[in-house]
């Protein structure tokens, strides 16, 4: 009875049960069930829920340590590669040098190689020359004193003709000349070589 007399004075002075008498602290039936149905759900995520973050934050943090562990990774075999490229550019650089050098040697010999069969070549054709001056200056000789002999010839038998020289002072004339003259003809070209 006294409950049912405290709601009909709560209705007779216009108290909505609803609401609470305190502005800070709600109704006694509302906090209660309120804590109890927050207890149950906060219970219930714990329980259920708890595990499945606890399982996504450790493996979000194995993501992130597998990223960190990749990207150290990728750093060292990047400072690796860097360290080969500058390597491999020192390489480079010495065999460039080696090449010059190679080059240079080659060249070298191929000019020594020039030089000595141009002196060969040279010499040979000194000596082809000589050659070719004694039996030019032969041939020369040679047809001299043929054409002397016909030129004396011919004046011994015009003087024949005059009657002037007899047969044997003419053979002896021709000789002398011959033999001047083949004497002449060997001192120009023992001058000349």
């Amino acid at each position: 009875m006294n409950l049912k007399f405290g709601f009909n004075l709560i209705a007779a002075e216009g108290i909505d049960p609803a609401k609470s008498l305190s502005p800070y602290w709600a109704a006694e039936a509302e906090l209660i069930w309120g804590t109890l149905a927050s207890v149950i759900i906060l219970g219930a995520l714990f329980k259920f829920a708890g595990p499945m973050v606890k399982k996504a934050m450790a493996a979000r943090t194995a993501a992130v340590a597998q990223e960190l562990d990749g990207s150290a990774a990728a750093k060292t075999a990047a400072f690796a590669e860097a360290s080969d490229i500058r390597q491999a550019a020192g390489d480079i650089e010495a065999e460039r040098q080696r090449l010059i050098a190679e080059a240079d040697a080659q060249a070298e010999a191929l000019l020594s190689e020039g030089r000595a069969r141009l002196e060969v070549e040279v010499a040979e054709l000194n000596v082809r020359a000589d050659a070719d001056i004694v039996s030019a200056a032969g041939r020369v000789s040679d047809e001299m004193r043929g054409e002397i002999a016909r030129l004396a010839n011919a004046a011994t038998e015009r003087t024949l003709a005059a009657g002037v020289i007899d047969d044997a002072t003419q053979q002896q004339l021709i000789e002398t000349f011959i033999q001047n003259v083949g004497q002449t003809v060997g001192q120009t070209t023992g001058a000349s070589s």
